[in-house]
């Protein structure tokens, strides 16, 4: 009987500390201060974006990025940027310091959950691409995209890294030259994509 309760207490100690473990790590899946978002309010406040990226954030014009299906805490971390001035673009940075956290997770929580259209290539460069894409390029030491962004191009939500599939390859163009440029550093101090996007050619990055 002693052995049995013996047993039983150190049966009840393991279970409270995988217990405490676990919700410590449910507690650094959510942030300090996270803001939960509502799809629904989301696509009420989503009236004034559909301008440029369309009624279920698909935008029709290339230069425009789609944010249909792109992951929230990504379209969250983005609109914060143009917020606080870390990115800067004229419609958008004017457009992102009114909203407030809630805001902002909404439109998020809004837009992840839509369907990206599909989009065509260019055949005479989606080959050079695709090789980069899967492979890099190991004379000029550029790492290849697949690490990050996956192997369809749906990203990796939890580590930050944004779904390019369905992107219209006019603004992906875009930001890899800014990237190149200096212009954009989202990429924090490790530099990864402005590393990778100034090994790039011109024609590479097209």
């Amino acid at each position: 009987m002693i052995r049995f309760t013996q047993g039983l207490a150190t049966a009840v100690r393991r279970l409270s500390l995988q217990l405490a473990v676990l919700s410590s790590c449910v507690m650094l899946a959510l942030p300090a201060g996270a803001t939960e978002g509502d799809a629904e309010a989301g696509k009420a406040k989503s009236a004034t974006c559909m301008a440029c990226h369309g009624p279920d954030g698909n935008s029709v014009v290339a230069m425009w990025p789609s944010i249909a299906g792109q992951h929230a805490n990504y379209i969250e971390d983005t609109l914060k940027a143009f917020k606080s001035g870390e990115r800067s673009d004229p419609v958008m940075s004017a457009q992102a310091m009114p909203l407030n956290d809630q805001d902002i997770a909404d439109l998020a929580a809004y837009y992840s959950q839509q369907t990206g259209a599909k989009r065509t290539a260019n055949p005479d460069l989606v080959s050079k691409g695709e090789r980069i894409y899967r492979g890099g390029n190991k004379e000029t030491s550029v790492s290849a995209c697949i690490a990050c962004h996956g192997p369809t191009g749906r990203g990796n939500a939890p580590a930050g890294y944004p779904s390019l599939m369905g992107q219209h390859a006019t603004y992906t163009e875009k930001q890899l030259n800014d990237y190149k440029n200096n212009v954009r550093k989202t990429d924090g101090d490790e530099r990864v994509m402005r590393s990778i996007a100034e090994r790039l050619t011109s024609d590479e990055i097209k």
